[in-house]
């Protein structure tokens, strides 16, 4: 009867959601699930009673009004997140964010690129999932940034919103990181290149495989010859040949045995 009675309920539309949202204080995560799920069926008459408790003093129903209006939201609700992003608790700044990057309107970039600075890596973690789903090439800088984050969440989630974005843009960028003091940034910025394998970033990686950090050259040779995996630029026995240090070679020939 469960099917059946969520339907009905859903039925009444916008007049069921007072009772709903006081649902979402439950401790239960299948009614809390239930719930979200009739409010999907409500759809957009749900919105007005979601914002409305985007203020209410009980952060755990904030945090879930927000988690709805990814199923729901629209252009109407950025204002309303853009006034929680920064809320005391930061649960409730990640699933703001974290909304705002899948309901996919504008006028929630600037807020979006401000999480990444967040003092929580989760949140900045989220911000770098909205960035890649809003396609944000202007954020691209700060991403690459965020590749030297101390959360490892953060640095994978901002890998993977580089490739989302203009690969020129981010290969300019990360020509002018690799060599950060941040070795996160230039080893990971050397997983990015290989991904991309343009011309370009193929040149990037080469130079890198003859950096005095035996650390980065194993990344950067990894990341060539995944790009390359049938070695057509003939550079694979060069660079195996021309590594002095033992076990940077050994990561290197590991990798080439582990994709035979």
């Amino acid at each position: 009867m469960v099917e059946p009675a969520i339907e009905e309920i859903a039925a009444i539309g916008a007049g069921a959601m007072p009772i709903l949202i006081d649902k979402f204080a439950s401790k239960s995560p299948r009614e809390r699930h239930t719930v979200r799920k009739i409010i999907q069926k409500i759809g957009a008459p749900a919105i007005p009673d979601l914002v409305t408790a985007l203020t209410h003093p009980d952060w755990h129903i904030v945090n879930r009004c927000c988690w709805a209006l990814a199923d729901v939201g629209d252009s109407t609700v950025v204002e309303p997140l853009q006034k929680v992003s920064d809320h005391g608790r930061w649960m409730v700044r990640s699933q703001a964010v974290t909304t705002l990057g899948k309901i996919g309107v504008g006028g929630a970039e600037q807020t979006v690129q401000q999480a990444l600075d967040d003092s929580v890596g989760l949140v900045r973690k989220s911000a770098a999932v909205a960035i890649g789903r809003l396609s944000l090439a202007e954020a691209i800088p700060e991403l690459v940034h965020v590749l030297g984050d101390d959360f490892y969440g953060a640095r994978m989630a901002s890998m993977e919103a580089l490739l989302k974005l203009d690969s020129s843009v981010v290969t300019t960028t990360l020509a002018d990181s690799l060599n950060s003091d941040n070795d996160f940034v230039g080893d990971l910025g050397c997983r990015v290149l290989g991904e991309l394998a343009s011309d370009e970033a193929m040149d990037l990686l080469l130079a890198q495989t003859e950096s005095p950090d035996p650390d980065r050259r194993a990344h950067a040779a990894v990341a060539l010859f995944k790009a390359d995996p049938e070695d057509l630029c003939g550079w694979r026995d060069a660079i195996i040949e021309a590594e002095t240090d033992r076990l940077t070679r050994l990561k290197i020939e590991s990798v080439l045995r582990s994709t035979e």
